[in-house]
């Protein structure tokens, strides 16, 4: 057990490379995308660090050209996930008493080759399975997953170094263990850096752990599988399943050994998760953490003093890079009637430049939805929006899946604050717009508050110092990641510890030392030097 006195690398964001016109990086990322194109790939399960096949062979599509299969994984069963629940808890023992540094190192590594030998490839197989451009990719797939396996390890000896005072002739010290048993890591498709996180993290600390991926992420969670192992993962320690979530759910959540799970995904999926674990609770042999992060209607609210211009490309920006599929996107905004026509001018003109169609063009700005289930729940709100009288489409509207599955980025203007677009998770490129009386700003403020169940991210833009203030007091509960005069996306691991509360999840906040510590168990040691040999105290004499 470490005591946590090892400095490690000071970390620092991964430089974003810009692909610009012309350049190395975009010759070499475009090469690769062309590489992939033209040869299918299979992806096999990874238990105890051999491959496994399971019974149903799954084909990998570009979102954008549903008809090209990138290749195929091979998904199993409960079988295969209790296989790998038995060889998680097989590693643990000795993964959890390997020297934290070591652990450490290996993450560093695998840092290292994300960021130099497999970056086109991991930012190519994003681009290609879930459909991100190349801006998207690169901030994803390569940046923040190179940027948490660094900040964490950061972290980590920064909690490991955390210890108690000590009086004379004691000796008190705190070591922080794995937690007893294996952890669930339940992943997203839209970030291949979360997707990596959430398996990593708990790893790092020294947990052994069953990762089951979304399968729109199975192209790049491969690839992500692959570099742990050559940075020197062990066998056993992360393991990686391709099942159907109510069946891995039936194996996982009935295990007595199920300590904890890192989750980020829908709040329905997450909500099930918790009453699931509620109603074995009295199987566990510990109390499991749950960690999720989930959904939003993410806001923003403008004041009368807020820049227009400013406004317009925060929500552009806010709301359609990947096509909405950021639990952070902006999905509802509030603008002043003194500001509305010239933020919908701005509107209408930027939404008029951007591209949209397949990722290996650069010049496009909007990409697909990831996938045909997606496309009909996006496509059905924007169509029920289109039959409600108090609802306008100021932009967009169009949906066509024929090569793919794209949905135009849409704006909606709204006269009723609680119209469904304005209150229901769409996750996609959909923005309604609610405007309102200059002189009711602080009754919008409390509109914002109380509309949504959600509280993940939040924007509010003001030139006026004390409307800013005013807002954040306001609004103090509704978002657990504010932006003052930004978009309300783009959270930087070590910069802005992300998540978010409510209906949000449990605000554990990845990329910071606190998601951490909920993935060790601490234990206090008290060691007396000279041990006392009479019970006798002063005050008896």
């Amino acid at each position: 057990m470490s005591t946590g006195f090892f400095k490690v690398p000071t970390p620092i964001n991964e430089p974003i490379l810009g692909y610009a016109s012309g350049s190395a990086e975009r010759t070499k990322l475009q090469q690769t995308i062309a590489d992939l194109r033209a040869k299918q790939v299979e992806i096999s399960m990874r238990i105890g660090g051999k491959s496994v096949k399971g019974d149903k062979k799954m084909p990998m599509t570009c979102p954008h050209d549903h008809q090209h299969v990138l290749g195929y994984y091979y998904e199993g069963g409960k079988s295969e996930v209790a296989s790998a629940i038995d060889s998680a808890l097989s590693a643990h023992k000795a993964w959890s008493s390997t020297p934290w540094e070591r652990r450490a190192a290996i993450f560093l590594k695998a840092a290292e080759l994300s960021a130099t030998k497999y970056r086109m490839q991991l930012n190519a197989r994003t681009m290609l399975g879930q459909s991100k451009n190349a801006f998207q990719a690169e901030i994803d797939a390569a940046c923040e997953w190179v940027d948490f396996l660094r900040f964490n390890v950061h972290y980590a000896s920064q909690i490991y170094a955390d210890q108690p005072v000590s009086s004379p002739g004691v000796w008190n010290r705190v070591e922080y263990r794995a937690l007893e048993g294996f952890v669930y890591a339940l992943t997203p498709f839209n970030f291949t850096a979360i997707a990596g996180n959430l398996p990593a993290a708990p790893a790092l600390m020294g947990n052994t752990v069953v990762w089951k991926p979304s399968p729109t992420q199975v192209y790049s969670a491969g690839l992500l599988m692959e570099i742990l192992e050559e940075a020197g993962l062990p066998a056993g320690v992360i393991n990686l399943v391709f099942a159907d979530g109510p069946e891995a759910g039936d194996v996982v959540f009935s295990h007595r050994d199920f300590a904890g799970i890192h989750f980020t995904g829908s709040t329905s999926v997450f909500q099930t998760i918790w009453k699931n674990i509620g109603n074995n609770i009295s199987n566990y042999k510990s109390y499991p953490r749950i960690v999720g992060e989930t959904g939003g209607k993410d806001f923003v609210v403008a004041h009368p003093s807020a820049d227009a211009k400013a406004l317009a490309v925060g929500l552009v920006r806010g709301a359609f890079e990947y096509q909405g599929q950021k639990c952070s996107a902006a999905s509802r905004a509030y603008v002043p009637a003194s500001l509305w026509s010239q933020v919908e001018a701005y509107l209408k003109e930027d939404l008029a430049a951007i591209r949209m169609g397949g990722t290996e063009d650069f010049s496009n700005f909007v990409n697909a939805v990831i996938d045909a289930k997606a496309f009909g729940k996006i496509s059905g709100f924007i169509a029920d929006a289109k039959q409600d009288a108090d609802v306008t489409v100021v932009a967009g509207g169009n949906c066509d899946d024929s090569k793919g599955y794209f949905v135009e980025p849409t704006v909606l203007l709204t006269k009723n604050p609680k119209s469904r677009t304005m209150v229901e998770e769409i996750f996609g490129p959909v923005l309604t717009i609610y405007v309102y009386p200059d002189a009711e700003w602080k009754q919008t403020l409390t509109l914002v508050d109380e509309t949504s169940a959600y509280a993940l991210t939040g924007a509010i833009f003001a030139q006026d110092t004390y409307a800013l203030e005013e807002a954040k007091a306001a609004l103090v509960n509704a978002a657990g990641n504010l932006y003052l005069n930004d978009k309300c996306t783009g959270a930087v691991v070590g910069q802005q510890p992300f998540g978010g509360a409510r209906a949000s999840g449990t605000n554990d906040k990845a990329g910071s030392y606190l998601n951490l510590l909920r993935w060790v168990s601490p234990r206090t040691v008290k060691e007396v030097f000279v041990s006392p040999v009479d019970f006798r105290y002063p005050f008896l004499g």
